[in-house]
C-alpha cells in the first residue's frame, strides 16, 4: 500500500504533516540531493538508516522551514527527526495557552531545555516558531560547544543561552538560577538503563528496517548506528530512574516553572511516575498524546501552581 500524503497523526500546527518535497528541498540545500533516492514505490526519499542521509534532510529541513541556515553535528552524536521533536513543541504551546487563553509567543515566554545536545533542535525549533527564549543545559561540554557554533552561525545569541551541568546527577540544580522564572521545562530523557541495552535497542531498530545486524564489538558506536553518546541514551536506571529523580528535584523549583515536562517514551513507566508525581503533591498532571508514524509516544506535565499563579508568570 502507498503511503498517504499527510501525516495526520502530527499537531495541526506541524509544518511537517505533508509527505516531504524532495524537490523543493533539494532546492533549499543543494547538499541533500546525492542522498535522494526511489524507494519500492518509486517515490523520492532517503535511507533513514544513514546517519549521513538523514543529517543532510535535517539540514534542509531546518534551512526550509525554520530559516537555520548553518546546522551540523560531530560524528556519532544524536541526530534527531524534526517532525517529531516539532510536536513536542507545539503540544506545549497549546498548554500554555489553557492559562494564557491564547498561544503565548515572545521572548517573554523562557523554556529550559534539559540535555538540549549537540543538535540543539528543541531551542531551533522554538524560537522560530513562537519567538520564545531557551535556556539549553548540558552535561557534555563538547555536545554544549557543538551547539554554540551553532548559535555563532546563526545570530542567535540573543534568545538561545547554553549552560553546562557540572553535576551529573543533578537536573534543574544550578540551572535554574535563584529568582529565575521559566514557563517550562521540556526534556527527551536517557531511554536504556546501559550500553548494552542501548546497543539491543539499535538492533531491533535494523531489523526493522530489514537490515543486517552486526553483532557488538568493541567500539561502542559501531553498535549504536543511529547515533548518540551515551547519556543521550543511557543513564543508571533508565528512562524510569531519571524521570523518577526529575520529579522528585523539581518540587525544589516548583514557584519558578509553571510546567515541568517530559516525554516519556515506555508507557510501562508512567504508574512509577505518577506515583512520584503523588508524592510530591503536583497540583495538576497532564498526560498528552503524540505519534509520528508507528511509534507511540506521550508527553507528561506537571505543575505545582495555581491557574491565577501561571497567568502571573506568563504575564
Amino acid at each position: 500500500m502507498k503511503p498517504e500524503n499527510t501525516k495526520s497523526a502530527l499537531h495541526p500546527r506541524n509544518r511537517h504533516r505533508e509527505r516531504y518535497d524532495f524537490e523543493a528541498l533539494i532546492q533549499t540545500s543543494a547538499a541533500l540531493a546525492p542522498y535522494v533516492k526511489l524507494n519500492a514505490y518509486g517515490d523520492a526519499s532517503v535511507d533513514f538508516a544513514d546517519a549521513q542521509s538523514v543529517k543532510a534532510l535535517n539540514q534542509a529541513l531546518l534551512k526550509q522551514f525554520y530559516a537555520v541556515d548553518a546546522w551540523d553535528i560531530p560524528k556519532h552524536y544524536l541526530c534527531p527527526p524534526i517532525p517529531g521533536r516539532a510536536d513536542y513543541l507545539h503540544y506545549l504551546a497549546d498548554l500554555l495557552s489553557e492559562a494564557h487563553g491564547k498561544v503565548p509567543r515572545g521572548s517573554s515566554v523562557r523554556v529550559l531545555d534539559i540535555g538540549v545536545g549537540a543538535n540543539m533542535i528543541y531551542p531551533l525549533i522554538g524560537t522560530r516558531e513562537y519567538g520564545w527564549r531557551f535556556v539549553g543545559a548540558d552535561i557534555d561540554a563538547k555536545a554544549l560547544g557543538n551547539a554554540q557554533q551553532i548559535i555563532d552561525a546563526n545570530a542567535l545569541g540573543d534568545v538561545i543561552e547554553l549552560r553546562l551541568q557540572a553535576r551529573p546527577a543533578s537536573i534543574f540544580k544550578g540551572m535554574i538560577q535563584p529568582d529565575e522564572l521559566f514557563a517550562l521545562t521540556m526534556c527527551n530523557p536517557p531511554f536504556h538503563g546501559s550500553l548494552a541495552e542501548a546497543q539491543a535497542g539499535t538492533q531491533r531498530k535494523w531489523r526493522g528496517l530489514g537490515k543486517h545486524v552486526a553483532k557488538p564489538s568493541g567500539n561502542k558506536h559501531a553498535a549504536l548506528n543511529f547515533g548518540g553518546q551515551g547519556a543521550e541514551l543511557y543513564c543508571a536506571g533508565g528512562e524510569e530512574g531519571f524521570l523518577t529523580a526529575m520529579v522528585k528535584e523539581s518540587q525544589q523549583y516548583a514557584a519558578q516553572c509553571v510546567w515541568f515536562t517530559s516525554l516519556v517514551s515506555k508507557a510501562t513507566n508512567l504508574p512509577s511516575l505518577y506515583r512520584a508525581l503523588n508524592s510530591v503533591q503536583a497540583r495538576e498532571v497532564k498526560t498528552i498524546a503524540m505519534t509520528q508514524g508507528q511509534k507511540q509516544s506521550r508527553i507528561v506535565a506537571w505543575t505545582f501552581l495555581d491557574v491565577n499563579q501561571r497567568r502571573a508568570v506568563l504575564a
